[in-house]
């Protein structure tokens, strides 16, 4: 198949360190082009992909004349003789494309604009547009007012070493943004409530609310020993951190809608220990790769019963579920229904 791919071009494919949506979409890119397909991606410039690259550019804020720009780019798709175009940027980027006849599918890796999803079915050309979400927490969001498929995002098990290998005082992890919706400061707490290390890693938003919730929530408790930062971190050191981790904290407080950095983890063999918010119970099943907790108190009770799991059910999780080529296999099954209907 001829597939175009579009992601918003903010951030390269592949990310240099944070890109949770164009690490997936390099991903899925390497597993379409190994099967055989012909891929092109619309993207950032910068990007480095290894398939044919159309590099386009947004404004800081995003307005009218990106609009029209980008979608003077992305008409043409309909007369370059693809199969599909799959957006996972602005659906509003392929506005033009809409009442053309090719089969068009857009993936939501946030919640939804649902209004914005039922004017896209009005103008769209009958059975051509559907829908993805990352999640079931995702996908029901849509479910109501357009054809939507639930693919999980996943990780290149190459990446990540599987460890079983560790000491008993081996720390738990944080990864993620340093904000107060991830839970830095409640994973600060459970850890020292439960009397574990736990290593920070990540980067801090530069918004001053973000840096104002680091300076007094999180860097005051940082000493080097029980309670370490380590800043951004890249693949590589992002394998390290996770595979010598006994546990991966996500104290998240709003609703993930998926959480690529649990699949990561489980890749490595470390268990998952969460918050019942978004995806978390998609990804975590309880007491077999990790643990789901209401409150914070639980969350360092779970933690301390992490030796009942298995770091092998954890890799088996990452293999069945959250696999590259799951995730590719789940979109090209996709794309040969759509195609097929026209």
């Amino acid at each position: 198949m001829k597939i175009a791919l579009i992601v918003n071009p903010l951030i390269p494919v592949p990310p240099r360190q944070y890109g949770g949506i164009e690490r997936i979409v390099y991903m899925l890119i390497r597993e379409l082009m190994k099967n055989g397909h012909d891929v092109s991606l619309y993207a950032s410039g910068a990007s480095d992909p290894g398939c044919r690259l159309i590099g386009y550019r947004e404004s800081e804020v995003y307005g009218i004349g990106d609009f029209l720009k980008i979608n003077l780019l992305t008409s043409r798709i309909a007369f370059q003789g693809f199969d599909i175009v799959h957006t996972f940027g602005r659906m509003s980027n392929i506005a033009l494309l809409m009442p053309a006849r090719i089969p068009k599918i857009v993936s939501y890796q946030l919640p939804p604009t649902v209004s914005q999803v039922k004017k896209a079915m009005k103008i769209a050309y009958p059975e051509t547009l559907r829908f993805t979400g990352c999640s079931d927490y995702i996908s029901r969001q849509i479910a109501g007012s357009a054809k939507v498929t639930t693919i999980y995002n996943g990780v290149d098990l190459s990446d990540y070493h599987f460890n079983t290998g560790l000491p008993a005082d081996a720390p738990l992890a944080f990864l993620g943004r340093i904000q107060q919706e991830k839970g830095t400061a409640i994973a600060i707490r459970v850890a020292r409530a439960a009397g574990r290390r736990l290593v920070i890693a990540g980067n801090i938003p530069a918004e001053p609310h973000h840096q104002q919730y680091f300076e007094k929530e999180v860097r005051p408790f940082i000493d080097g020993d029980q309670i370490s930062y380590v800043g951004p971190v890249d693949n590589l050191q992002k394998n390290e951190l996770l595979r010598n981790s006994a546990a991966l904290l996500m104290p998240v407080t709003w609703d993930e809608p998926f959480g690529i950095v649990m699949a990561e983890a489980l890749a490595c063999g470390t268990p998952v220990v969460g918050f019942n918010r978004g995806a978390v119970p998609e990804v975590v099943t309880h007491g077999y790769n990790g643990f789901i907790c209401r409150e914070e108190y639980e969350m360092a009770a779970a933690v301390r019963q992490l030796s009942k799991l298995s770091r092998h059910s954890c890799r088996e999780v990452a293999e069945n579920k959250f696999s590259a080529a799951v995730l590719a296999g789940q979109y090209e099954q996709l794309y040969l229904e759509a195609a097929n209907r026209h």
